[in-house]
């Protein structure tokens, strides 16, 4: 199957699902739970009304819950998200207590991986924690298709994206680092996910045997190195889209912005380089471990002159949860 045909055959529309109280049913049919995790750093002001939402999903499926298990996995954030989370009836873990004998965390991909250490449901659902305008379909929407078709196991969501500078807003704005990071590269290297709207969305659902046997990479290269493990364990057909309409999320600086598109690189590189695919001229004076970290130098005009900035970014992956937690 080519990206054309996948696209035709397995992108899907959250209206298909919105009978939900027959979706609940299909869940109970199914005998399957599922976990939602919100990875979280200083989403206070939206973690709340998030697991708000996700409570009045379950309240429309006739006592079939979508969702069985509420997780926020924080950052130690200082301005109250777990307190937040944990008020409206969310699980809160540390993501820097969970599995500590690994070190530190780094990032938001190394809290993703750590949760699935305390996940319990049978299909895990990521959700960005910052997500202003989050709406139903976020949650049953992203389930309908890996609930509704017994070939599918990962299913990603896809929205429009609109960037909002001052008083302008343009519709399709956002995502800068999908479009000039990601899409080209997987187009170059990883042709099979060009049809993939949002390739770099925080929010998907997979089952949990899936999400245990690859692993993640640690900070902004996780989606992108999920995408291409998925690919390989499961093969194109078992993937899917589903269409959520319109989301706003937290906007980043355009200096950061060069730092995620850096990690996207990074991941494509790594994962090519393990397929033999990619040549890396290294000095054979210089020790293995030193490639796990990479200066990532950025220059820039400020208004005190010219600076040349230098930022240690580690990129750390984690082996499949399996491996180290003896899930079977």
């Amino acid at each position: 199957m080519d990206a054309v045909e996948w696209f035709r055959h397995r992108s899907y529309n959250y209206r298909q699902f919105s009978d939900l109280a027959a979706l609940g049913s299909r869940k109970r049919d199914l005998g399957l739970t599922v976990s939602a995790v919100l990875p979280c750093r200083n989403v206070a002001d939206t973690v709340g009304g998030i697991v708000d939402e996700i409570h009045a999903v379950n309240r429309q499926t006739e006592h079939n819950p979508l969702v069985d298990q509420i997780l926020a996995v924080d950052a130690d954030s200082p301005d109250g998200t777990a307190e937040v989370a944990a008020s409206r009836g969310a699980e809160v873990y540390s993501e820097n207590e969970l599995m500590s004998n690994h070190g530190g965390t780094h990032g938001k991909g190394d809290a993703m991986w750590r949760a699935l250490s305390v996940a319990r449901g049978d299909l895990v659902m990521y959700m960005d924690a910052d997500t202003k305008d989050f709406m139903p379909q976020l949650v049953y929407g992203i389930l309908g298709p890996i609930l509704e078709v017994p070939e599918i196991r990962f299913v990603k969501a896809a929205y429009r994206r609109p960037f909002k500078s001052h008083e302008t807003v343009e519709q399709d704005g956002g995502g800068r680092v999908t479009e000039l990071s990601s899409k080209p590269l997987f187009n170059l290297f990883y042709p099979e996910l060009t049809g993939f709207v949002q390739p770099l969305a925080g929010e998907f659902v997979a089952d949990r045997e899936l999400l245990s046997s690859i692993s993640f990479l640690t900070g902004y290269a996780v989606e992108t190195g999920i995408m291409i493990d998925v690919l390989k364990a499961i093969g194109l057909d078992g993937m899917a889209q589903v269409d959520l309409g319109t989301r706003q999320n937290r906007h980043q600086p355009l200096r950061d912005l060069s730092r995620m598109a850096y990690s996207v690189l990074r991941a494509v590189a790594r994962r090519m380089r393990q397929e033999g695919r990619l040549n890396q001229v290294r000095d054979p004076g210089m020790p293995d471990s030193l490639f796990q970290l990479s200066n990532y130098l950025h220059a820039v005009a400020t208004p005190d002159g010219l600076e040349l900035q230098e930022y240690v970014e580690e990129l750390v992956e984690r082996p499949p949860i399996k491996e180290v937690l003896r899930v079977v």
